[in-house]
Parts: structure tokens; sequence; C-alpha cells
């Protein structure tokens, strides 16, 4: 370990051993274009994981929560089968978290989020939100990028050498299997109990809420502000 003298000093320590930090450290071949444009769509899952911290900050939403549960639930019994069922990646790395394979994380982790997007817009926002040529054609938009990238994701891993093609489909169907498992317990047994969370005295110190039965959130939003922001002018001219 180096000490805080030699950092602050810039002084070079020869017996220190660097090792690289593997959850975004992607190998690919040297001169080769699409293996470098695969190494960066590979990175998609840290991507998306990252996004859900100030997605969950600034919405405070319960089904952006229970979203991100069912992503780390995922992760959870990734770990667990791979240590169950311990195949090996194709090609020895040493700088990576896990030595096994089986299933793939990425691939896993990439196609629950594509299904539980998938089945959330075309499911849960059609029960609720008017549907407008503009909404449908939007909500198809988002699923195709979604699975696109998934699918590429899934190719990057098998072209790269991280894992063997079954390990790579054996992860993308465990990753859409759980994402609608998962669907089906929040839409069905915890869904009806949203009402009751966002009124516990910690939903609301947190000011968690649940907007999906809001058409259009951001349009409700935007007109909310506006109609506030016009009231407190009128009052504060009346008070001058």
């Amino acid at each position: 370990m180096a000490s805080l003298s030699s950092w602050v000093m810039g002084e070079a320590n020869n017996e220190t051993v660097w090792v690289p930090f593997s959850l975004t450290f992607v190998e690919y071949p040297k001169g080769d274009t699409l293996g470098y444009l695969l190494a960066i769509i590979s990175l998609s899952p840290i991507f998306i994981a990252v996004c859900f911290i100030p997605l969950i900050l600034f919405r405070r939403e319960l089904y952006t929560l229970f979203f991100l549960f069912g992503l780390l639930i995922s992760e959870v019994a990734n770990a667990i089968l791979k240590q169950i069922i311990r195949e090996e990646r194709p090609m020895v790395r040493s700088n990576l978290r896990s030595a096994f394979g089986m299933p793939s994380s990425h691939c896993q982790f990439i196609w629950f989020f594509a299904m539980y997007l998938t089945l959330f817009l075309h499911l849960r926002l059609r029960r609720c939100n008017s549907r407008t040529q503009i909404g449908e054609v939007w909500k198809h938009l988002v699923v195709v990028g979604a699975v696109l990238t998934a699918f590429a994701v899934s190719v990057g891993r098998l072209y790269l050498q991280y894992h063997s093609l079954g390990q790579v489909v054996c992860g993308s169907v465990v990753g859409v299997l759980l994402a609608c498992l998962w669907f089906h317990v929040v839409s069905v047994y915890i869904e009806p109990l949203f009402p009751v969370i966002v009124q516990w005295p910690i939903s609301e110190v947190l000011l968690i809420r649940d907007s999906v039965l809001i058409p259009n959130v951001l349009w409700f939003e935007y007109t909310s502000a506006r109609t506030e922001i016009r009231a407190r002018s009128r009052k504060q001219m009346k008070t001058q």
C-alpha cells in the first residue's frame, strides 16, 4: 500500500501492485473497430444502473424504486447461479470479478431491463394513460431501442469472448423470465399497496409518490408549476 506522503509528493512506488477496476474494465482486440464499439455498448448495464440514482433522487416514484429492486434481485440471483453452476468463461481473464460465466450477468441485467420496460410501457401504462398516436409511437421506439441495446450487449459479450453462446442465451432467458415474474409480483401483489405506502410517515419524509395514474406527468407538472407561479405573481402584485 502506497504511503500518504509518497502520494502527496508524487513519488513512484514500484512495490505497489496495481489492478484495474473490473466493473468497467472491458478488453477488445487491438485495431478492431467493431470490438471497440461492442466494448462500449457492453457498458450499457453500468450506465443504466448509474442513471437509476438521479432518477430515484429527483422523481421519487414507487414504480422506479421497485424496478430497481427487481434489478438488484436479478443480480443476486445471477451471483447465486454462478456459484451453483460454476462454469468457466471461454477465455481466462485475471481482471474479472468472477471466473464463472454461467449465466452472463450483463445479458441477464440488460434483458431484465428491456423486458420489464416493455411490460411496463405496454401493459401498465395502457391501463391508465390516454392513448395518443404520438404516445404509442414513443412507446414503440423506446421498446425497440431497449431490445436492440440488449441484443447488442449479448452479441458483444459473445464477440469479445467474455461468455460462450450458452452463457449468453442462459443469461438472456433468465433475465426475461425474472422480469416477467417480478412484473407480475409488483402488479398483482405490491401495486395495490401503493396508496398505503405513499401515506407512510417515511414516504412523506422522503417525498415518495406514485404518479403512474397521471396520463402525462411532464405536462401535469408543467401546468401545475405555471399555475402556481401565476398565482404567486398575482399575490405579490397585490401586496405591492
